[in-house]
């Protein structure tokens, strides 16, 4: 390893490399995901210009070598040039990432609901690619394009043509050089198409398999209606399939754009059956986001509604939980909205406050016009759901039963001395909050919701379990008091410890495991020494993404203007910034955040305990090799690497760790 760290040490990625050596950070991963996503990333651009009403018709074609043909009959990629870049706009497209069409979708130009908005997939996917051919028709010439390895070879070729027809052709190999699978199962290519048909009503994707020899069709005139009409088969139907649709304008925040929303749910219920499949500006959202909050919110609600109102409980009974709604349950929605705020680039899960602020209210006041409406039909539905509620609660007793008699010596139950338990024995709503010390757990304790939520302390920083030996660990009282509060035991491999339980997730008590420190340097620490003591002992947390980070406010902002007050909180100092350039006249107050224990009740159920206003941050890992290697690096015993490290990217967290 070099010494020398000077000037000349920093260096950036340039043109193709920027996506050929750094594919994941675009895809999502290096492997068959990316290639996935990479040919989704061209579908989207295709989809789009059906959305916006320009072609019904989209043709997927797999060639034997594994190069794929994207056609639409949309107006065609604008690929001349562009006077106001003063570029050519093929340029744009295919290699400059951050180019687009998509970037003013909320002035309504272009296209107003849109897959892609990042200006990242056509250029990306051509740099990954070994080739990528385009053919354009449109203004009466047919424009072609062809490059290898994210060089373009020729230039643009322009040709006049009398066709009337306009579309866009993208022929495209991925490049083994980049992604370590370009082989995508024909499976995908299948289930991605029909779900883009479901949500796109009116539009016919057609799938050419040359190694297979296989053809298909998908279409769905009644979009996402029909699907759950498939799905909702005679066996095991409860209800006939149901849908309605809504449209709103709002923001996430005072001080953020307006933007509009169109939000369609279809729905039925079926004792054979579930499903719950959650779409955004046509994008699959494998973990849900704003969406699924607001299902499983309006779902509880007005169920719980209208089983009081029934007098469907028994006295004294427990409330619902949307798992025994779900058990029943398919439900399909799609939502468009002008703004949208995806978690990355793979578009998997959304996070829009008014999204999901909007989608609640519209599924609470059509689904109680469904219960009026329905009245036989919803009665048969509330019943079930009791039976479900019934035989879960009856599972669980005797899951708790059994988990007594074959817990080993050591009492995983015993509580510990300055844990604080919630009331609900439901561990689908459970939460425990980890907190830094004991001043942190009496703040906390006066803040939470104790119907739901519990807490913990740890005193001080725990040990590390990356250095310390297994002996060690199962020594420390901090660790193993933290151990018998998760209640799911410990994964040592094919090690099995005395008195200490085999790891069982189905015996882990809670839904949510949130770590709850300062935002200090001591607190960071503390926090990098629970993950670890994670994914020493429990990985499969991390893998099954029941641990999450709670986010305390760096800055709380007050407004003075007048006889009115406000409080803002900011979590970096961009968001400060943003804050008060947003604040217009008065008094501003900015104050540095406390450690938690000095954080008033109040504050902190707004900031960090609150489902609807704290901010969390899911832990997803990494392989576990990554994984490995950062732990190693962070907590491990390589200082000069670590020291390294630091030099090099301490500086982007300077604001975090400033004391005022």
């Amino acid at each position: 390893m070099t010494k020398h760290y000077d000037n000349e040490s920093i260096s950036s990625l340039k043109g193709a490399d920027r996506v050929r050596l750094r594919p994941s950070v675009i895809f999502g991963s290096e492997d068959l995901r990316g290639a996935q996503q990479a040919f989704f990333e061209i579908l989207s651009n295709s989809i789009d210009e059906a959305r916006a009403g320009f072609g019904d018709l989209i043709s997927i074609t797999r060639f034997k070598d594994y190069s794929i043909l994207v056609e639409d009959r949309g107006r065609g990629i604008p690929l001349d040039y562009n006077q106001k870049e003063d570029r050519y706009n093929w340029e744009l497209v295919y290699c400059e990432l951050y180019a687009g069409g998509k970037y003013k979708t909320n002035l309504g130009e272009n296209y107003e609901y849109s897959l892609g908005l990042n200006g990242l997939g056509a250029c990306a996917t051509q740099y990954a690619s070994r080739f990528f051919d385009v053919e354009v028709t449109r203004d009466g010439y047919l424009y072609e394009l062809h490059f290898e390895k994210g060089e373009n070879i020729g230039g643009l070729k322009k040709t006049e043509t009398k066709s009337r027809r306009t579309g866009t052709k993208q022929h495209f190999l991925l490049d083994y050089d980049v992604l370590t699978d370009i082989k995508i199962p024909t499976e995908f290519f299948l289930e991605t198409l029909k779900q883009q048909a479901i949500v796109n009503s009116g539009t016919v994707f057609e799938f050419k398999d040359q190694i297979s020899g296989e053809e298909h069709s998908f279409s769905y005139p009644d979009g996402i209606l029909a699907y759950v009409r498939e799905v909702n088969q005679e066996k095991g139907r409860m209800s006939n399939a149901y849908s309605f649709q809504g449209e709103g304008k709002g923001r996430d925040r005072s001080d953020r754009e307006e933007y509009r929303v169109n939000a369609t749910i279809a729905f039925a219920f079926n004792n054979e059956s579930n499903l719950l499949s959650y779409y955004h500006n046509s994008s699959p959202l494998e973990y849900g986001g704003s969406p699924d909050r607001a299902v499983r919110s309006a779902f509880v609600s007005v169920f719980d509604d209208w089983l009081k109102q029934e007098n469907k409980y028994k006295s004294n009974e427990s409330k619902i939980s949307f798992t025994d709604i779900e058990d029943s349950l398919i439900i399909v929605t799609s939502s468009f909205s002008t703004i949208t705020s995806y978690e990355n680039q793979t578009k998997r899960s959304i996070n829009n406050q008014y999204i999901q602020r909007f989608m609640t209210e519209l599924i609470r006041n059509k689904l109680d016009i469904w219960f009026i409406e329905h009245r036989e039909m919803s009665l048969r539905v509330l019943d079930q759901v009791m039976i479900n509620k019934r035989s879960r609660e009856r599972a669980e007793k005797m899951r708790i039963s059994v988990k007594k008699d074959l817990m080993t010596s050591m009492d995983f139950t015993n509580k510990p001395r300055l844990f604080v338990d919630c009331r609900s024995q439901d561990v689908n709503e459970r939460e425990l909050y980890i907190v830094e010390g004991n001043s942190a757990l009496g703040s906390v304790k006066m803040a939470r919701n104790a119907d739901f939520q519990a807490v913990i302390p740890v005193r001080g920083k725990i040990l590390n379990c990356l250095k310390a030996d297994i002996r060690s660990i199962l020594n420390s009282d901090i660790i193993m008091d933290l151990i018998k509060v998760l209640g799911c035991g410990v994964d040592l491999g094919n090690k099995q410890v005395k008195n200490v339980a085999q790891f069982d997730i189905n015996r882990l008590r809670w839904n949510k495991v949130i770590i709850c420190t300062d935002a200090d340097v001591d607190g960071f620490q503390i926090r990098t020494l629970i993950l670890a003591m994670f994914f020493r002992l429990t990985p499969q947390l991390l893998k099954e993404h029941k641990i999450f980070i709670a986010e305390s406010p760096l800055f709380e902002i007050t407004h003075s203007k007048g006889s009115l007050e406000t409080t803002h909180f900011a979590y970096t100092e961009r968001d400060k910034e943003d804050i008060i350039s947003g604040l217009e006249g008065g008094k501003v107050h900015i104050q540095r955040s406390k450690g938690l224990g000095e954080n008033e009740p109040e504050m902190m159920w707004q900031t960090t305990m609150n489902p609807e206003t704290r901010r969390l941050i899911e832990v997803v890992p990494e392989d576990k090799a990554t994984a490995e290697e950062t732990f190693e690096l962070l907590l491990g015993k390589g200082v000069a690497d670590r020291r390294e490290y630091i030099e090099e990217h301490g500086h982007k967290y300077v604001d975090m760790l400033d004391v005022v």
